[in-house]
């Protein structure tokens, strides 16, 4: 159980042993969690509890609450129902994404609800992402105005779209990915991966094979159009250090950036209108929350579908408060191939750095950080780069998180000039798998 404001969580093992043996090895050996070191100790609880909704069969809740973590491709209603139905019958499911995504799915009796919680929980929908978190809800029930891909009454099939039918029969597969999604950029879906063992509860329970898409592109690159909720509001930014293009920097990791508006009537906000919807999603599962120059962003997807060039001011450092980054060459997911390239992780202490001429040195990028007034790293490797290779690539590591995100907001796609090169290097930041070096 997450205590977000606390920075902590309990932890619940199946005996006593099990947290024996977690105690004694994190006494012994450094245990770091997103970058931060994680103490381990006993809490006075003997058991995890939510007040009024807890495991116990006597709590009688058919409703299941789902955080879905790291998602990187699309989640929908016929995503979850596809996950969740064969497990326990599913009457009505309702997406929400305000603060990342979660999901409430209304199963048909309490007993499939704990079935679904014990078998799904921790699993991922798709290889190394899209990883559920599941808790029982406070809500008995839900209510569905319409069947769309965010909400559906699968009792009610005649609220809206079409009628796929009360007692349809699906496939124990995520087989809609290729054909629902292929108009947002998909390319053709990969091989069929079979689902943990451990998640599964038999033949009849769980889907034992799961199809992955392949990493969509831009699909305002592709086709010319833009689904709704592509754009974000970002608030929280500081009004002297931020402008278009350090915004632009720091979501283009997330998906294509079309425009960056500052908005005149409430300072320190700006809308940002991105490539597809699902850009948006994982620009507000990751960085929502962000800490960048001593505030804390909160990022939400805005009610607008567009950003119009509207009331353009001058910002703090005398630069515009709108910028249109459609053609800019720094977007790096306007194909199918360049997006597959770009690994899609959260903030962290260790940026990737790559692009950079041969001649770069450690003490390139130390004199880069203090001319940008941004604290510097405090490790530095280079990778060994092969016989014919023209750049460098290598990992930079700062003291937090915070440090390298404003590192990352100020210096990525820096213009690097070499003496007698007709055409400057352009720097490219992203943040490291590893959380530490």
């Amino acid at each position: 159980m997450m205590m977000p404001f606390k920075r902590q969580a309990l932890v619940e093992f199946e005996n006593i042993e099990s947290a024996k043996k977690c105690v004694t090895f994190a006494a012994d050996e450094p245990v770091y969690i997103a970058g931060q070191q994680a103490f381990f100790n006993y809490s006075t609880s003997k058991r995890i509890t939510r007040p009024g909704n807890t495991d116990d069969p006597s709590g009688g809740n058919k409703v299941l609450l789902l955080s879905i973590q790291n998602p990187l491709y699309p989640i929908t209603v016929d995503v979850l129902y596809t996950v969740c139905n064969p497990v326990g019958k599913v009457q009505r499911i309702v997406i929400f994404k305000r603060n990342g995504i979660q999901a409430m799915v209304e199963f048909e009796s309490v007993f499939c609800a704990q079935k679904a919680k014990a078998a799904l929980n921790g699993a991922d929908i798709y290889a190394g992402c899209c990883t559920l978190k599941i808790e029982y809800a406070r809500p008995t029930r839900l209510n569905v105005i319409r069947n769309d891909n965010d909400s559906w009454d699968y009792t009610k099939p005649y609220l809206g779209r079409r009628d796929r039918g009360k007692g349809r029969q699906r496939q124990a597969i995520l087989g809609e990915h290729p054909s629902s999604f292929r108009h947002d950029g998909y390319g053709s879906h990969g091989p069929l991966l079979p689902l943990p063992s451990r998640y599964r509860m038999g033949s009849r329970d769980t889907p034992e094979l799961v199809a992955y898409p392949l990493p969509q592109a831009s699909s305002s690159y592709m086709h010319g159009g833009n689904p709704s909720g592509s754009v974000v509001m970002v608030s929280g930014l500081h009004q002297l250090k931020m402008n278009c293009s350090r915004v632009f920097n720091l979501f283009c990791l997330y998906g294509n950036i079309e425009k960056v508006k500052f908005m005149k009537t409430i300072p320190g906000t700006a809308l940002v209108e991105m490539g597809d919807e699902y850009a948006v999603e994982r620009a507000v599962t990751h960085l929502n929350n962000v800490k960048l120059f001593g505030k804390r962003l909160n990022v939400c997807v805005s009610k607008q579908h567009s950003v119009v060039p509207s009331q353009i001011f001058e910002l703090e450092d005398g630069t515009s408060s709108y910028k249109d980054f459609a053609m800019s060459k720094n977007n790096r997911f306007t194909s199918a191939g360049q997006a597959s390239k770009n690994i899609i992780q959260p903030p962290s202490c260790v940026l990737h750095y790559y692009n950079v001429p041969l001649c770069v040195t450690e003490e390139t990028f130390v004199k880069l950080c203090e001319d940008h007034e941004v604290l510097s790293f405090i490790k530095y490797k280079v990778f060994d780069p092969k016989p014919s290779a023209k750049t460098l690539s290598g990992l930079l590591e700062w003291e937090c998180k915070t440090d390298a995100v404003e590192a990352l907001t100020v210096l990525n796609h820096y213009q690097i000039r070499v003496p007698n090169g007709s055409n400057p290097y352009t720097l490219k930041l992203c943040f490291s798998t590893s959380s530490h070096l």
